[in-house]
């Protein structure tokens, strides 16, 4: 198995990208293994480790079709959704709390 070659961070060369820097040009890794890997070093901690693809490889984002929309928006649609009052809650419920402000804190209503 052979190793990654491994750059600072800021200092890897250009032809190199992370799955961010991809997607923000419109590409994906389209199935190429890791080339590279950036390491920023931290105090009292191992260092932040971020994985490199090759932008000559890479491949076009694959475009929304009709029925991802479709999916896109009933996802969104049931974060909506309080389990307990079963309403509509205008926002997406915070998973932290698990259900609308109103049924998680009911002696704060006005």
């Amino acid at each position: 198995m052979a190793t990654l070659p491994v750059y600072r961070w800021r200092l890897a060369p250009d032809g190199f990208a992370t799955r961010r820097q991809l997607r923000a040009r419109g590409l994906r890794p389209g199935g190429q293994d890791v080339a590279a890997q950036l390491e920023r070093p931290r105090r009292r901690r191992g260092p932040l480790v971020a994985y490199l693809y090759r932008v000559d490889l890479a491949k076009p984002v694959r475009p929304m079709t009709p029925g991802r929309w479709e999916a896109l928006a009933k996802a969104n649609a049931a974060r909506r959704w309080c389990p307990s009052c079963r309403r509509d809650a205008g926002y997406v419920i915070p998973t932290s709390l698990g259900t609308c402000v109103p049924c998680s804190f009911p002696s704060a209503s006005l």
